[in-house]
């Protein structure tokens, strides 16, 4: 089969060559869409439950939200465990499922059972799923600021950040979620007074009734008048603490009792459990989140670009400082990567062109490295696995290129003797012929070369949990590089030797091979004539 591999691409060289061309084409195409991170996401299939629990101590959390939640979801269909956590207000439970599952249908079967554990839940508690992100998703930080002259309070950081900041950077696609630390949430608080309210006979419950009633836009239909339609509604929805003041909440002897007369009211915050500070002051702390599958790079970028068009439209005084972006990490990564594997390439260049000692069969063995790079890529990209340390750090080029080494050397030393024995250059027939004959030659070798090195990589992919979402990114890398070096060194190689490797060759060993022999040769005959020596040694290094 080998054999008619490589006799088929000799045949239709031109073709085999626009082949890879074309594929090449569409790994510089995928290298616009492959996705850029600095390490494998580890993170397993997971999705959070939270239920926030105003006034619940952890015991109550644990008893009354936790425990019916984490029950109802026993016995979801490719669940691996649960685990919970309940504090003051707060109750959380993390399902984690068996990796390989879809994270919108494992939401979806969290949802149902939501609905099913509701009832059982107290009143007022409505449990919702986080957002569908990862333990990378973290991709951007900022802070909201008040400048040096001005002077706005934590409160109103708070209220720019929810209502103005907030909204539009849920906007910039890829992102799933945007939360805030810090600042104080602007409440009314109402504040009765107990005596003030038993002198009125009076309960918390009318308070809370009245403030029900009071609150709501009531619509009264239409007139219609000369073919024209007149809406009719009655505005009540609370607007300032003046209107909340005026609420009656009953009368006494024919006199309106309002609410101003048995509460404090106020502006006030959310009772809050934690804050954010820059520098010792105290800021209001924005993290940006990605969409599970998304770009980090491009988001995190699109997040920054969104964060300073939003800037103009801020009151004068408030600053928006990023504090940290993904993409910062990212670059610097891929410039360490890139970096290396420039290096890396242009060594095995030099090391083929002082070695082979042709500069036409050295660029044709070097240009597998380019084509099976972005064949890689493509791959890469059909495959879901992003671009990062662990990746395309581990793509060794001495490797790739092995097994066109040893077709090109070979072809390179036939024609030589083509050239020696009949003293003329041969014509392309006979070049094609050579060729194919030195190719088939080592063809044999070359492929299981290749192929222990593949056998090698292969264990990798038996692992699971964590230490499988480390390595297999890696391993995927170097085993589709290595296939397609491979491919390319019975099909690509043979057809540009052909083609391109003209004049006269000659076969000699350069200088560089020369001295390496005069140093190899004396100690290849001292290690046959102490071979048994040799042996014991190794073993005991072993």
């Amino acid at each position: 089969m080998l054999n008619n591999i490589v006799k088929f691409s000799l045949a239709h060289r031109w073709l085999v060559l626009i082949v890879a061309a074309g594929l090449a084409a569409l790994g510089m195409y995928n290298y616009q869409k492959l996705p850029i991170d600095a390490v494998p996401d580890i993170t397993n299939v997971q999705v959070q439950i939270n239920a926030e629990a105003v006034g619940y101590s952890p015991l109550e959390s644990e008893q009354r939200i936790t425990f019916p939640i984490e029950t109802a979801m026993a016995g979801l269909p490719w669940l691996e465990y649960t685990r919970s956590l309940s504090r003051y207000g707060l109750s959380q439970v993390t399902v984690v499922f068996q990796e390989g599952t879809d994270i919108y249908l494992a939401r979806q079967l969290i949802n149902e059972r939501l609905n099913e554990v509701k009832e059982q839940l107290p009143e007022g508690i409505e449990p919702a799923m986080g957002p569908i992100a990862t333990g990378l998703g973290e991709i951007f930080m900022y802070t909201v600021t008040s400048t040096s002259g001005t002077e706005y309070d934590p409160m109103e950081l708070r209220t720019i950040q929810d209502w103005i900041v907030r909204p539009q950077l849920r906007q910039t696609p890829g992102v799933v979620e945007v939360n805030t630390i810090g600042g104080y949430s602007k409440q009314f608080h109402i504040l009765p007074d107990p005596n003030k309210l038993q002198a009125f006979d009076l309960t918390l419950q009318d308070v809370m009734a009245a403030l029900a009633r009071n609150n709501l836009n009531t619509g009264a239909g239409y007139i219609e008048r000369f073919g024209v339609q007149y809406l009719i509604r009655s505005p009540g929805q609370i607007s300032n603490l003046e209107d909340l003041k005026q609420i009656v909440i009953a009368k006494r002897g024919g006199v309106p009792i309002r609410l101003q007369a048995v509460a404090d009211i106020k502006l006030g915050g959310e009772l809050r459990t934690g804050a954010a500070t820059q520098d010792g002051q105290e800021v209001v702390l924005g993290t940006v989140f990605m969409l599970v599958g998304e770009n980090s790079r491009e988001v995190a970028r699109e997040a920054a670009m969104r964060l300073e068009s939003i800037k103009p439209s801020l009151p004068d005084g408030v600053e928006l400082t990023p504090v940290y972006d993904r993409t910062t990490l990212v670059d610097k990564t891929i410039a360490t990567v890139q970096k290396n594997l420039v290096e890396g390439a242009l060594l095995v260049i030099v090391v083929l062109l002082l070695l082979l000692g042709n500069w036409r069969a050295a660029l044709v063995t070097a240009a597998v490295i380019p084509l099976s790079m972005l064949m890689t890529i493509t791959g890469m990209v059909q495959s879901r696995v992003s671009g990062n340390l662990m990746s395309l750090g581990a793509l060794d080029f001495g490797l790739i290129v092995d097994g066109a080494v040893i077709i090109v050397e070979n072809a390179l030393r036939r024609l030589a003797d083509y050239q020696k024995m009949h003293r003329g250059m041969p014509d392309l027939k006979a070049r094609l012929s050579v060729v194919r004959e030195a190719t088939v030659e080592v063809i044999r070798p070359s492929v299981f070369g290749v192929l222990i090195i593949l056998i090698v990589y292969l264990p990798i992919f038996s692992l699971s949990g964590v230490e499988g979402k480390m390595f297999h990114p890696m391993a995927f890398t170097v085993v589709t590089a290595l296939l397609a070096a491979l491919i390319l060194s019975v099909t690509v190689v043979p057809a540009a030797v052909a083609l391109f490797v003209k004049g006269p060759i000659e076969e000699k060993e350069n200088r560089v091979m020369l001295w390496l022999r005069a140093k190899y040769e004396p100690a290849l005959h001292w290690s046959l004539a102490n071979s048994k020596g040799l042996l014991v040694a190794s073993t005991i290094l072993v």
